[in-house]
């Protein structure tokens, strides 16, 4: 199956979530620098979603507990942390 990649900011997130778009959320290492994590987001059909910034640059976290806080408050109740 393809799988199509996207960039989605945090409005976008939330927008969706109120909607009741459910996301299958995947806390992933980020590939360039691995003492950060990045937020990798699936729907339907082949298609995925990055969490990015204001300047559409995918968001990357120091910090895994700050990262879950944030996943809170875009509306997001459950994710799966890949090591």
């Amino acid at each position: 199956m393809r799988q199509f990649l996207f960039s989605k900011s945090s409005e976008d997130i939330k927008s969706k979530q109120a909607q009741g778009v459910l996301f299958d959320t995947h806390i992933i290492v980020n590939p360039s620098n691995t003492r950060e994590w990045i937020v990798l987001l699936k729907k339907g059909a082949g298609t995925s979603f990055f969490l990015v910034d204001d300047q559409e640059q995918v968001e990357s976290f120091a910090d895994l507990n700050g990262l879950i806080e944030e996943l809170r408050l875009l509306g997001i109740k459950g994710a799966e942390i890949h090591l």
